[in-house]
């Protein structure tokens, strides 16, 4: 595939005629599930994510990979039927670097998908890539323009170098940040030598999600804590990560679900105290006041602007 030279990319509108850019909620949760086992998605469900990655990938063997992509394509198709508003459903499929990386595409841009995560990721050109493959599926099953997120898997050096390409080299580019778990691609790509402070990372996690947020692509998440019973971990990097500007995270157990929600979401008193910032700034503007002390801070419309986003994000704009 074709390289580019970095920040080539100048819009994420510049993509296949006819794609727009759907709104995306925000996603706390993201919990990988094995494409053999749709049968768990009661439990992800149960545990509260706000998002399943059904995973026809790393976690399937390569001789069943058929019966997984037939049991992911029937529990889409069952999703679509049933809709419950509730838990999003996405699909990781292989990467397409051959024609069976499109059929699969064809078997899973259905109804019932909420987006296809792709791995595997160098450069924007691989984006543009499945952006093309999806739409032409999207036309094929009726669905409108732009309705299937994708999610690209930033897993080698090149690819988060290329951050921002990769992000703004579609519209239906979404969820895209830096995953960082230990023993992964990404840590034999970089050479960093993982600890459960992620200080090594840091820096890392940050400069992609400033690629994202400049891409305007939405709802940027990262991950993984692989250590399933350390929860106390979970928490720490779960907060870390939240203070960066991350929206979510990816996880791969159920149990890690309750930890990641809580932290990516604010408390009842987070949000009735934007709501009061957000009046008393109106409050003053009327008077023809432009800042003001509130509970014995500076404030001004900037500080509105804000807590109005933060509001609108957790539906109580």
């Amino acid at each position: 595939m074709s390289s580019e030279p970095h920040g080539a990319t100048r819009a994420r509108s510049a993509t296949t005629p006819g794609t727009t850019s759907t709104p995306r909620p925000p996603l706390r949760s993201l919990l990988f599930v094995p494409g053999l086992r749709t049968d768990w998605l009661p439990k992800a469900r149960a545990a509260g994510a706000d998002a399943v990655v059904l995973d026809l990938e790393d976690a399937v063997p390569a001789p069943d990979k058929p019966l997984a992509r037939a049991r992911v394509a029937e529990a889409l198709a069952k999703a679509a039927a049933q809709p419950d508003g509730g838990m999003a459903l996405f699909v990781r499929v292989n990467p397409l670097d051959a024609w069976a990386g499109a059929e699969e595409l064809r078997a899973v841009v259905r109804p019932g998908l909420a987006g296809v995560v792709l791995p595997k990721v160098h450069t924007a050109a691989d984006v543009r890539l499945a952006d093309r493959l999806i739409g032409w599926c999207e036309h094929e099953h009726g669905l409108p323009a732009g309705t299937t997120a994708l999610v690209p898997l930033l897993e080698s050096a090149r690819a988060l170098h290329d951050a921002y390409d990769i992000a703004a080299a579609a519209p239906r580019v979404a969820h895209v940040g830096a995953l960082t778990a230990p023993g992964g691609d990404v840590e034999r790509a970089v050479g960093y030598r993982w600890s459960p402070q992620g200080t090594e990372t840091l820096a890392l996690r940050s400069r992609v999600l400033l690629d994202v947020r400049a891409a305007g692509a939405p709802g940027p998440v990262t991950g993984l804590w692989t250590d399933i019973t350390d929860l106390t971990g979970l928490r720490a990097f779960a907060e870390q990560n939240r203070a960066l500007g991350y929206e979510g995270m990816m996880a791969i157990h159920p149990t890690h679900v309750p930890v990641i929600n809580e932290v990516f979401a604010p408390t009842p008193e987070e949000l009735d105290r934007c709501a009061r910032l957000v009046a008393a700034v109106e409050a003053a503007q009327r008077d023809g006041v432009g800042a003001l002390t509130f509970e014995g801070r500076m404030v001004d419309e900037a500080m509105a602007e804000t807590a109005r986003a933060v509001l609108a994000r957790h539906g109580h704009g």
